[in-house]
């Protein structure tokens, strides 16, 4: 059984006593027993830790980092324990976070209210954007980011890959037909997007190779929820992302069409901020908590509210 924790504090204890036996009276073990701890110690790092003599007792370099990271360790485990033990309700504080509509609306907020049990001090202030905000300028403690991450100082952890699918409503395709073909497409009503990262192509796969389809249509969004909102009031067909529609799917409200010529358009979505030992409790804590929420989301094992 692992019990290196435990190690380390009985080594903290010898360097703090200064000796072996005074350590041992302190803890209430023979000293034999004491030194043969720090010895498996020793024997498995490979290293000497202490200088033994009955003259005295000393650290060597290497016994000296490995007690400055013992303490720090076991610091660090003392905090863990202190704020479980706590409580949750002991953390507060505002976190502010920045994304994207939809994945705001359907992964994001439904749920918020769990997380409120859990946390009822902590605010979450919230903002709903397509645009890529500055963290720096605005601000924010955590993004929400699809797309391929610039280098930068920041710290990611993945959430999931988005497959984009072309859908649209059954209205529309009985008013104007199914594409069968990318040159269909050129007939079709194709809703984008305004914002600056947005390219008004859809990559799809023509004679085995992979192109960029230039479409065109009568609304550009600077949002994904306004074109899913024309596309279910058929106005015409849409690129979306796959946890953004496929609740319509299955309630039959939406249509994916040209399923055969679209390539895996995908694309990683990242939770961004800024990592490191003086991350802020309540970022932490609301780090914690929704990551794995939003990648069963976005996996497909939660319902879209």
């Amino acid at each position: 059984m692992d019990n290196r924790a435990g190690e380390m504090q009985i080594f903290l204890r010898v360097v703090e006593a200064g000796s072996f036996s005074e350590a041992a009276r302190l803890l209430r073990m023979t000293p034999s027993t004491v030194s043969k701890l720090v010895g498996r110690v020793e024997a498995r790092l490979g290293v000497r830790l202490v200088e033994r003599s009955t003259r005295r007792f000393s650290l060597t370099a290497e016994g000296q980092i490995y007690y400055e990271r013992s303490q720090a360790m076991l610091n660090s485990l003392d905090e863990v324990e202190r704020d479980l033990s706590q409580g949750a309700s002991s953390t507060g504080g505002t976190v502010r976070v920045n994304v994207s509509v939809a994945f705001g609306v359907l992964g994001l907020e439904p749920i918020l209210p769990e997380f409120w049990q859990s946390f009822p001090n902590i605010v979450v202030d919230l903002s709903l954007s397509d645009e890529i905000v500055d963290l720096y300028l605005d601000r924010t403690d955590v993004a929400f980011r699809t797309g391929p991450l610039p280098d930068s100082g920041m710290t990611a952890r993945k959430i999931g890959v988005a497959r984009r699918r072309i859908v649209a409503s059954p209205a529309y395709l009985d008013r104007y037909g199914v594409p069968r073909t990318i040159d269909d497409l050129s007939r079709h009503n194709c809703l984008g997007f305004n914002f600056r990262r947005a390219a008004p192509v859809w990559p799809l796969r023509e004679s085995g190779r992979i192109v960029d389809r230039a479409v065109k249509g009568s609304l550009l969004a600077n949002n994904g929820d306004t074109v899913r909102r024309m596309a279910l009031a058929g106005v015409g067909l849409a690129r979306m992302a796959d946890y953004h529609v496929r609740a319509d799917i299955a309630a039959g409200l939406l249509t994916e069409v040209l399923s055969d010529v679209v390539v895996r358009d995908e694309e990683p979505i990242h939770a961004i901020f800024l990592g490191g030992p003086r991350m802020p409790q309540r970022v932490r804590a609301f780090l914690d908590f929704v990551v794995p929420r939003l990648q069963r989301f976005v996996h497909g094992d939660a319902p879209a509210a």
